[in-house]
């Protein structure tokens, strides 16, 4: 657990953060400029705060006041960056192996073949860096990070450097780095489908200053200003099970109590749960039941608000059966056209192509 209350002064940026994490991972997000990656360093050793104290799994590793601030190699963190930033001239078991130098007893280090099978990166060990992909060079470098055995691990966008096909290779991979091995991560990203997919916790930083702390379905629901603003940073969390797997179209059928979900690719075993990320952008409403249309999943849903502007968009927060919230952007027009009101039973209708399993 981290428990960090810090102020850094530098020429024209003040970040004044106070936050705990409680394991799995927690998720710095906000726009660049924040103190996202500035909060890493801090806690990496990188940079020394002008006061405060940052606090892991109990042990000080930095306070102002009692004049302690451990280098970084005594922190036992892990770093992962944009970058990869492998040793060009080591194929990848060399630089996986790097990482066990930094490794605290040889009782606590993690299993080389494990970390390889985790991250699939078994048929890339003979190669060098130039010959791997953006993706690749990623695995490795997390890898490395985990080879060292560290307490925390520190993501300063991982993923950022990445195109989409990528970024869905790697997701997965962070995922079970969450579950299978235990290591908690402080995961920084302004991706705001990212956070809603991978954290338990989010800390929300703007200006320099913690916003809001908490899960993403509630930290991560529309924010006060222009509606117009919100259309494609606004997520929402649903929560499923796994119904079943349909061969011939590739299609996995999702329980919820306002109905089934349909969407792409194989989301896992029969009976596991799984977090839907569901864009508010990519949300339709109608009043009664559609007779042909390509959409597959149609949700039962309560109107709880309808926010808007002088702009052409309109955002619909609604209540489905079972409890989850769900926000859709639609425009003005279609409100006042379907007289949209609070309280109105609707159906949410969301596109299977939309959400990727992965």
């Amino acid at each position: 657990m981290i428990d960090a209350d810090i102020t850094i002064r530098r020429a024209g940026f003040a970040l004044e953060a106070a936050f705990t994490t409680d394991g799995g991972i927690t998720a710095l997000f906000g726009r660049s400029g924040s103190g996202k990656t500035t909060i890493l360093n801090a806690v990496a050793g990188l940079l020394r705060p002008d006061r405060g104290h940052i606090r892991l799994n109990g042990d000080t590793l930095f306070d102002a006041a009692g004049r302690v601030f451990l280098r970084p190699h005594r922190r036992h963190v892990g770093l992962v960056f944009q970058d990869a930033q492998l040793f060009p001239h080591l194929t990848a078991r060399q630089n996986l192996t790097y990482g066990r130098f930094f490794n605290r007893t040889a009782g606590e280090r993690l299993d080389f073949d494990m970390v390889v099978g985790v991250l699939g990166i078994g048929a890339l060990l003979g190669r060098r860096p130039g010959a791997l992909s953006g993706g690749e060079k990623q695995r490795v470098a997390i890898g490395r990070a985990l080879l060292a055995s560290p307490r925390l691990l520190l993501m300063d966008e991982p993923l950022a450097a990445l195109d989409t096909a990528r970024k869905l290779e790697i997701l997965p991979l962070i995922e079970r780095v969450r579950d299978e091995m235990k290591v908690p991560i402080l995961y920084v990203s302004h991706a705001v489908e990212e956070v809603a997919r991978l954290a338990a916790r989010v800390v929300v930083l703007e200006d320099g200053r913690v916003a809001r702390v908490g899960p993403p379905q509630d930290v991560l629901a529309p924010a006060p200003g222009p509606v117009s603003n919100q259309r494609f940073d606004t997520v929402s969390l649903l929560q499923a099970r796994v119904r079943a797997y349909d061969e011939r179209y590739g299609l996995s059928t999702l329980d919820h109590p306002a109905g089934p979900i349909s969407i792409p690719g194989r989301a896992g075993a029969p009976g596991s749960p799984v977090r839907v990320v569901v864009r508010g952008s990519d949300v339709s409403l109608a009043m009664k039941r559609p007779g042909s249309v390509s959409i597959r999943t149609m949700l039962s849903a309560s109107v709880r608000a309808i926010a808007s502007d002088d702009g052409p968009v309109a955002r619909v927060d609604l209540t489905l059966a079972g409890g989850d919230a769900l926000s859709a952007f639609v425009t003005r027009h279609a409100v006042d056209e379907l007289g949209l009101g609070a309280g109105d039973n609707v159906l949410a209708m969301i596109k299977a192509a939309s959400i990727d399993a992965r």
